[in-house]
């Protein structure tokens, strides 16, 4: 449709539209009753009705290739970002680990001795690291939006998801290089030497106040916005070396991400706020755009078998072991069984890593690109399904329906003030969950700021408030002590 249109006219229209369903989704997102849909979703599913397989008025021409590039570099740097490194070192991080270990070895068995992938031309490693992946950086402003993260089920979903996005990132870079052995690990190992320089030399002059870096900061939010250039530097520097590396522009942006964390451990607001405003703003929108531009409708639609297979197959490959290594940590993860599901669910959504594997696996030739669009598909299905039904058992967890359906046989003609108290105990934990993070920050700024009160103090204040209006709505004390112990307020 934009053939007849010059090349910087055609570059810039589809530009133009795809900033413009930018614009519109968030709109749209917000509109949609009980907001279950996340932008994500509808900025892949307009790419694919507005792409080269659908009314063809967006052309993903060179120019708009290399923005969506940068676009999903910017994600796996904000994904990267957001990875605490104590929380991979500790309990819950080592045990995540060890699930995708386990993962990664259920794909490997599954892809290459059951007939069925065989069937579909798609057992290949390719395939095995697709069913193995979870999308942080996708995941991350869901959570943000749901209220989620710095809850227990939040820290879970990080703890786990990381390694879900880690982990396939740097078995893309071993297991679908066309070098020989010797020759990756050597690759790898410069890569790896070249990230502890950019890692190492600005940690270092952080720590010794050296005049540039002073220079640095008092200029950050300044018109130079030195740390903004110098974090995009970084970005585009160790993706560029990626290329050079013949890696994939993930584990350069995702280096990257890791670096400035580790650059600065404890975080910086501002510039937080131009990473998304840029990420969020320009790049990653254009990415998700782009990336449904690539699904082909009716490629995807001639294989409905295929697209249910692989979504089924990414709950049974990387969900249950979830739930099964939170099962078997309860002592250090007391959750109740329903926000185990949830976590798992959450974990089960894949897409960004999706793109990349199929497309690495469409250019080497072991993969064609019908196939790479449905499982492309399944990966975006699942960024709208997994975080639903995620919702879902989460709110079915906090109203615990199996107390209150016991409630209900013993007294059934009291089923509607059941229904009714439960559901205000699910509105009330929500409630103290706010009043613990409130507290918690409080006490933070305590040390810092000597505002005279304790934690312990504050803690009581919450709990308090939380106690008065359990007994203003006339709730039965022995109900609440019924609730899951992961939610009740500590005592500290």
């Amino acid at each position: 449709m934009l053939t007849t249109l010059g090349g910087m006219t055609q570059e810039l229209v589809s530009l133009t539209i795809i900033m413009a369903v930018a614009a519109v989704s968030p709109i749209v997102a917000q509109l949609i009753p009980g907001k279950f849909i996340p932008q994500t979703v509808l900025l892949l599913a307009a790419g694919a009705v507005l792409g080269p397989y659908g009314f063809g008025v967006i052309e993903v021409n060179d120019a708009v290739k290399l923005l969506s590039e940068l676009g999903m570099a910017f994600l796996f740097l904000l994904a990267g970002y957001e990875i605490d490194p104590k929380r991979l070192a500790g309990h819950q991080g080592k045990v995540g680990l060890l699930t995708w270990v386990v993962t990664l070895g259920l794909a490997w068995l599954v892809v290459t001795f059951l007939p069925f992938f065989a069937k579909q031309g798609i057992n290949g490693v390719a395939t095995v690291i697709a069913l193995t992946t979870t999308a942080l950086g996708t995941l991350m402003p869901i959570l943000k939006e749901r209220g989620l993260e710095g809850t227990p089920i939040g820290d879970a979903i990080i703890s786990y998801g990381t390694w879900g996005e880690l982990g396939p990132i740097i078995a893309m870079a071993i297991l679908l290089s066309t070098r020989t052995g010797w020759q990756t690990m050597l690759v790898l190992g410069a890569f790896l030497a070249i990230c502890l320089i950019c890692a190492t030399l600005p940690a270092k002059a952080r720590k010794t106040g050296y005049r540039m870096y002073r220079f640095l900061t008092e200029n950050a939010n300044t018109s130079s916005q030195t740390l903004m250039r110098l974090t995009t530097l970084l970005l585009i520097f160790l993706v560029t070396i990626s290329a050079l590396f013949d890696l994939d522009a993930v584990l350069g942006a995702f280096a990257a991400g890791f670096i400035l964390r580790y650059i600065i451990p404890d975080g910086s607001k501002s510039l937080e706020m131009k990473l998304e405003g840029v990420g969020y703003g320009f790049l990653i929108p254009v990415f998700f755009v782009v990336s449904g531009a690539a699904i082909n409708a009716n490629a995807v639609a001639g294989r409905p078998t295929l697209l249910v297979a692989f979504i089924v197959m990414l709950m049974l490959i990387r969900a249950v072991p979830v739930y099964i290594a939170m099962s078997i940590d309860k002592r250090n993860n007391p959750m109740s069984s329903h926000h185990r599901v949830t976590v798992a669910l959450y974990c089960t959504t894949a897409l960004p890593i999706i793109v990349a594997v199929t497309s690495l696996a469409v250019k080497v030739g072991t993969m064609q690109s019908d196939t790479a669009s449905t499982l492309v598909a399944a990966g975006a299905i699942t960024v709208f399904l997994m975080p639903l039904l995620g919702s879902v058992t989460y709110q079915v967890a906090d109203v615990h329906p199996v107390t209150a359906a016991r409630e209900i046989a013993h007294t059934p003609s009291d089923w509607r003030t059941i229904v009714r108290e439960h559901a205000q105990v699910r509105m009330l934990l929500h409630h103290q969950d706010r009043l613990k993070r409130m507290a918690e920050t409080l006490g933070m700024l305590e040390k810092r700021d000597a505002l005279g009160k304790s934690r312990s103090e504050l803690v009581e204040r919450a709990q308090h408030e939380i106690d008065r209006q359990l007994e203003e709505l006339g709730l039965d004390p022995q109900r609440t002590t019924q609730l899951p112990h992961d939610y009740r307020y500590p005592k500290n």
